[in-house]
């Protein structure tokens, strides 16, 4: 347990905010879920509400409970680990791995592997576990950034919010595009029909705005290797936007309507590349490459190999 004390000095505010900006340590909403559940005294007394007014002279104590286990299983699962020190960790995630439990999905995610990698965990909203940051589709693989605290979570999250963290993926493509670059901007929700699929979504429907950046990067027959770049992250945004405009990732059996490579893939042609974004704690910038994976970098040699023997060479 860890406690807290403080003495307002030239200062009129309410309690929230007031220990917000003088704990930094803690997100506003974990500030207020503490008072709700009275572990914070003004002046020897509890209180309970976070709009109560603090003044000069008053004095706060704040208890921080331990962190409750997650009721989740830690388990053994080898992990690729690009980057990490007490604050955050950078994995190359392999395809086939699930992000975070889910049904049908209760066990072997990242999330397990975690907490056995990392079992003294401080905690994040008051329960032992990391900081999904950001997520990878199962069968998408590449860099992912996990946050080990309630500070580096909070941060990383503002810098996605904020657009100053920087995602790129490289995906190949069916057909080739006929311009060297270009933006899509669609706006993603739910499938009308298919409640597992997303698509793209008139906002007045409940479409939410999705920008994707893309540069291609390597022509391969009718076949193409491509850069994107997210500037928002909606669920399956690459994946939908390909699709859209007649481009759909190799090896999507959601959203590629079945076609074939002729090569047998875990999951979509899909890779998280580059990862960038600002320490939470150190301030300084981190930039990762996750190497791609060997089934993607077998594809790419097949292609390339057809490439050179196609008779139009």
């Amino acid at each position: 347990m860890n406690e807290f004390n403080l003495q307002v000095e030239n200062n009129t505010d309410r309690l929230d905010r007031y220990l917000s900006q003088n704990l930094p340590s803690l997100s506003r909403s974990r500030i207020q879920q503490l008072i709700e559940q009275a572990a914070v005294q003004l002046n020897g007394k509890v209180c309970t509400s976070k709009k109560t007014t603090v003044k000069a002279g008053d004095r706060i104590s704040l208890e921080i409970p331990a962190a409750e286990p997650l009721e989740l299983q830690p388990e053994d699962i080898p992990l690729d680990i690009l980057y990490e020190d007490d604050s955050l960790m950078i994995l190359n995630k392999p395809a086939g791995l699930v992000v975070h439990p889910a049904p049908g999905h209760s066990d072997g995610t990242l999330v397990n592997a975690i907490l056995a990698h990392c079992p003294n965990l401080p905690g994040i909203g008051g329960v032992q576990r990391p900081g999904i940051v950001h997520r990878l589709d199962k069968d998408t693989t590449g860099a992912i950034v996990i946050a080990k605290t309630e500070l580096a979570h909070q941060h990383l999250q503002a810098q996605l919010q904020a657009k100053t963290a920087r995602r790129e993926y490289l995906g190949i493509v069916h057909g080739a595009p006929k311009t060297e670059s270009g933006t899509i901007n669609l706006p993603i929700g739910r499938h009308p029909v298919d409640r597992k699929k997303m698509a793209v979504v008139p906002v007045e429907q409940g479409g939410r705005s999705a920008v994707t950046h893309w540069q291609l990067k390597e022509r391969l027959g009718n076949y193409t290797l491509m850069h994107f770049q997210l500037e928002t992250g909606r669920t399956h945004q690459i994946r939908v936007h390909s699709a859209q405009i007649g481009h759909p990732i190799v090896g999507d059996l959601v959203y590629s309507s079945g076609r074939s490579v002729g090569v047998n893939l875990p999951g979509q042609a899909l890779h998280a590349w580059r990862l960038r974004l600002q320490h939470p704690v150190l301030g300084e910038w981190i930039e990762v490459s996750a190497p791609p994976s060997q089934i993607f970098t077998k594809l790419l040699e097949i292609l390339r190999r057809r490439v050179a023997i196609s008779p139009q060479n």
